[in-house]
């Protein structure tokens, strides 16, 4: 699934090659992914002038001058910049623009393009916390300030802060020593500093080598964050780096994390 990395790297691919461009024409292969009826959806596309795109959290917001188109990848997918001659062979919506290229569109599951006349009116994107990356370390704390609930699920609620995920959460909680289900209200403010500063450089590390290799980029390049970048991710049974314990998988909620059961104890250290 991308979380913020790639919805960035997306978005910034996105304001560079179709800022300015028409949308002329809208092909709708996958009507249930849409907020609109198809014919509305269509006529409200179509003719439009692309001003910008820009990530917040999981969504990509693309100012239209007529409005918003909304793009949410879901459980992941592509958004690649082709032509019609060389669409890829699984796509789900086409735009064709007026340098005669194309936006292809396709997901995996639960994939969302939606048009909107203004943000506050879309469901999801009105409700979403503030973008992480535009978040200064006091914002940080002050979201942080009274919350009782454990750590993780308060990163990964997107209500709360949007963008983090379970891949981009794992080693950043690992380098502040933060086990995941401690409750917020046990942190110290260095912990949190650490952990603000942790989730920064892991998430502007993964978009300088242009996202996780798992996901492709607007001319289908994957990024070279991969696994090697993990300290304990996904790294079950190996020997945590900093200290040698095994790295576990603990149940957090409705996913799972990997954790050094010494280097992040679940009860803070006096």
């Amino acid at each position: 699934m991308p979380e913020l990395p790639e919805i960035a790297v997306l978005a910034s691919d996105m304001n560079r090659e179709l800022t300015g461009r028409v949308i002329t024409g809208v092909q709708v292969l996958q009507p249930k992914c849409l907020n609109l009826p198809e014919d509305d959806f269509v006529g409200a596309l179509v003719g439009t002038e692309v001003m910008d795109a820009t990530a917040h959290g999981k969504w990509i917001q693309v100012a239209l001058d007529n409005g918003w188109l909304l793009l949410n990848l879901g459980m992941g997918g592509e958004i690649l910049y082709t032509d019609r001659e060389h669409l890829p062979e699984k796509h789900r919506l086409v735009f064709d623009l007026d340098n005669g290229r194309a936006l292809a569109i396709n997901f995996w599951w639960f994939g969302s393009v939606h048009y909107v006349h203004n943000l506050d009116e879309h469901p999801q994107v009105s409700r979403l916390g503030p973008d992480f990356l535009s978040l200064t370390l006091a914002e940080f704390r002050e979201l942080l300030q009274g919350r009782r609930g454990g750590i993780k699920s308060f990163l990964v609620n997107q209500k709360h802060i949007a963008g983090i995920g379970n891949v981009y959460v794992q080693d950043p909680l690992f380098s502040a020593g933060i086990h995941p289900l401690r409750t917020i209200n046990t942190l110290n403010d260095d912990e949190m500093d650490m952990l603000w500063q942790a989730l920064r450089e892991t998430m502007e590390q993964s978009i300088a080598l242009g996202g996780s290799h798992w996901e492709q980029n607007l001319h289908g390049e994957h990024g070279r964050w991969d696994s090697g970048y993990f300290h304990v991710a996904y790294r079950e049974g190996e020997p945590c780096p900093d200290c040698g314990t095994i790295v576990e998988k603990i149940k957090t909620g409705s996913t799972s994390t990997h954790i050094c059961p010494n280097c992040q104890p679940l009860e803070p250290i006096p």
